[in-house]
């Protein structure tokens, strides 16, 4: 049956790992075990060392409508704790802290808890046509998930306030005006676009440099720039010294693709004081 597994995982040739949202009679509502099984499907895929990039997107005609209605309902009448995200699980920001890029490809409607899922992808494709809105207000909540402090970044404080204050619906089109999504490209094509975006970063980039950098970013983005110069500086002395940079180089100057060790099996880069 299709909704047998709440998550689908699979890595091809081109060393890119699709995580697949499977609860399209549901619209991907989260539960629970859907959360765990999508944060243990990230962890799989950053441990293993033939994946370079991961893209996560959704099935049927929703990338993730919200939690699930059952959840919902439960927690509005008492019967039941809304612990999507809460502070004893693992956190909706995870994939923030992945050592490799994910990338989000929206294939349908994105509401509540679902946005937030999205926003804290590193890349974002969406279909054309897709539907965004947060909707918070409308059900008598707050920002929740990380949404008061990742949409500001993202879009900037004043749209962040109008997209959450309003909980407007905001098309694809939209939406990448607003600088909530990267690419809008036809729906037939998200996916393909999406794994050859990734594709090309699994190819050619040093996973350690990957790491690094998103751990600098999210890092820096509370620090000044004195702070950020003085993190990065001894940073670019040891990447200098690295094998990695040897074959970046060289793979360059040859004119050929670079070979870079996986994860673990190379330079490894942490912040130094």
């Amino acid at each position: 049956m299709a909704d047998e597994e709440p998550v689908l995982y699979e890595v091809g040739d081109d060393r890119v790992a699709v995580i697949t949202f499977n609860r399209a009679d549901r619209m991907n509502g989260l539960t629970e075990d859907f959360e765990d099984a999508y944060f243990d499907a990230l962890l799989k895929a950053e441990d293993d060392p033939n994946v370079g990039a991961i893209v996560v997107t959704g099935s049927g005609r929703a990338f993730c409508a919200g939690a699930d209605m059952s959840i919902l309902d439960d927690a509005s009448t008492g019967k039941r704790p809304l612990l999507l995200g809460g502070l004893e699980r693992r956190p909706v920001y995870l994939p923030t802290t992945i050592k490799k890029p994910v990338i989000c490809a929206i294939n349908g409607a994105a509401a509540g808890v679902g946005v937030a899922m999205a926003l804290v992808c590193d890349i974002r494709f969406a279909a054309e046509g897709v539907k965004f809105t947060f909707a918070f207000p409308q059900r008598g909540l707050v920002a929740e998930y990380d949404t008061s402090w990742l949409l500001p970044r993202i879009v900037g404080l004043g749209r962040a306030l109008d997209l959450l204050l309003s909980g407007r619906v905001v098309l694809a089109e939209e939406a990448q005006e607003l600088g909530l999504v990267n690419w809008v490209v036809p729906k037939d094509e998200l996916l393909a676009k999406a794994r050859e975006y990734a594709a090309q970063i699994a190819a050619t980039a040093s996973p350690a440099s990957l790491a690094m950098i998103k751990q600098q970013v999210y890092a820096d983005l509370d620090v000044d720039l004195e702070t950020a110069h003085k993190r990065t500086t001894p940073l670019m002395l040891r990447a200098f010294k690295g094998a990695d940079f040897t074959e970046g180089v060289a793979s360059y100057v040859e004119k050929r693709e670079p070979h870079f060790p996986a994860l673990g099996e190379g330079t490894e880069f942490t912040f130094m004081e």
